[in-house]
């Protein structure tokens, strides 16, 4: 297996050749690893023990990180839910696979791009390359990248779906603006009142056990911790976080309470209860030894839940540009390759788990596009430095670069901004008066990647 870690350090044909030998290895009974990829919503970064929470309770997930390895420099591809979640999948920056902004409903208009084609059919998704491998692929929870004929997942590489198509939903009714938006394949499913979270856990913990006896690719897309949105919920009914009532319990609350702080930590410690239930499977079932568990959040918290959610110590704006919409919690557990309880602080992007995973199956890099990530795992383990000298991101009019300690933050409408993130992580003293050379290589650089990564 060590074969395929070295795929992504190899020119594309030299790359494309060893892991159709590896393919052929595994074929012939090496055991390959299940593949669990974690995906939260909208989780501020300082929401979990392991990040530095002292309030609330998320006992799996901190057990996670210290049998794993827990990113403090690890970034989104976008500060938004759709554009992330196009981008993770496909290893690709926005700006190539050209879905660049959040899908949207107006109901006035009666336009619903959720339900519309999303990201361009011709990009291709993590499953897509694993299914030749032989991994059985389901895709569970939240989908937010087109729902129309050819773009919904079991058209697009996974086996099996249950999920809502939207960017949001209610926990309970499923109900997004007025409609169902819980759907099993490629039709309506309906509604029987569960926590959504607790439907993504048992629907997850399903897909394992009846596929124990094969390697297999889970993608689960929790839709918590999204703030409920008013939209979603009925006439006459209170919009407020929501939770089962054993998450209250945890904390001693009322699941009557009205304390929306109390109301957001019942529901990440939900969350928490459902990844616990997944990483029970896999050792009910004997698998954990064998399965490489990746769990992070599309984005930071939003704005909107600022008060209650913490981005600490990043700075959150709805210009959201800043390292609080785009700097993630991350984890990776896999047992026998990264030892356990490291902390990595080298510079990692979702878009890297795109070759991370297809590595890890013995699956080639495709050769017809161009894949923005780079496989982490040999930095992860601590064996060799981020491969990524900068990093990038293009959202709404307002533009950012990382370069080592330094972020170049181009708002909209307003004068370059340049932080030191090693001593100023929360952008608050501006440097671009006094560094005007650092300010204009980072703004050339920042051209360049626009022209090699521009949609065509």
């Amino acid at each position: 297996m060590r074969t395929a870690f070295l795929l992504c350090w190899l020119p594309v044909g030299v790359a494309a050749g060893i892991g159709f030998a590896l393919s052929t290895e595994l074929a012939a009974g090496a055991q390959r690893p299940n593949l669990v990829l974690i995906a939260i919503d909208n989780l501020g970064f300082r929401d979990t023990g392991c990040y530095g929470n002292r309030e609330i309770k998320t006992p799996h997930i901190d057990r996670l990180a210290a049998e794993g390895v827990r990113c403090t420099n690890f970034y989104s591809a976008s500060p938004t839910c759709t554009v992330s979640r196009a981008s993770f999948l496909t290893g690709r920056y926005p700006q190539r696979h050209g879905l660049v902004k959040q899908l949207t409903t107006r109901v006035g208009l009666k336009v619903d791009e959720n339900l519309g084609p999303g990201l361009r059919q011709t990009e291709q998704l993590i499953p897509q390359f694993l299914k030749p491998q032989g991994y059985a692929t389901a895709c569970v929870g939240k989908w937010n990248i087109g729902f129309a004929p050819g773009s919904r997942p079991t058209e697009r590489g996974f086996d099996e779906f249950l999920g809502n198509a939207s960017g949001n939903m209610d926990y309970y009714t499923h109900v997004y603006k007025g409609r169902n938006d819980m759907y099993r394949g490629t039709e309506p499913e309906p509604n029987q009142g569960r926590y959504s979270t607790d439907l993504y856990a048992d629907t997850a913990c399903d897909f394992i056990r009846r596929k124990a006896g094969q390697p297999f690719f889970l993608y689960l897309a929790f839709n918590a911790v999204h703030y409920n949105n008013p939209a979603n919920t009925a006439p006459g009914v209170e919009c407020v976080w929501q939770a089962p009532d054993e998450a209250f319990a945890a904390y001693g609350y009322s699941p009557q309470t009205r304390d929306e702080k109390q109301r957001y930590d019942a529901t990440v410690t939900a969350l928490d209860t459902g990844v616990g239930r997944v990483l029970g499977q896999l050792n009910s079932l004997g698998l954990a030894k064998n399965t490489l568990v990746i769990l992070f959040s599309d984005n930071g918290a939003f704005k909107a839940q600022i008060e209650y959610a913490s981005n600490a110590p990043f700075r959150t704006e709805t210009e959201m540009i800043y390292e609080g919409s785009l700097r993630v919690m991350a984890i990776a557990r896999w047992p026998g390759r990264l030892a356990p309880g490291r902390v990595c602080d080298e510079l990692l992007i979702s878009l890297d788990f795109f070759p991370m995973i297809l590595a890890a199956a013995g699956a080639p890099l495709p050769t017809d596009r161009t894949i923005d990530g780079r496989d982490p795992t040999a930095v992860l383990a601590g064996e060799s430095p981020s491969r990524h000298l900068e990093l990038f991101w293009d959202y709404s009019g307002s533009k950012a670069v990382r370069r080592g300690q330094h972020k170049l933050v181009l708002p909209r409408k307003r004068a370059p901004e340049l932080y030191d993130l090693t001593s100023d992580p929360s952008e608050t003293t501006n440097l671009a008066a006094t560094s005007p050379d650092v300010v204009q290589q980072l703004q050339q650089s920042l051209c360049d990647w626009a022209g090699r990564v521009r949609d065509p």
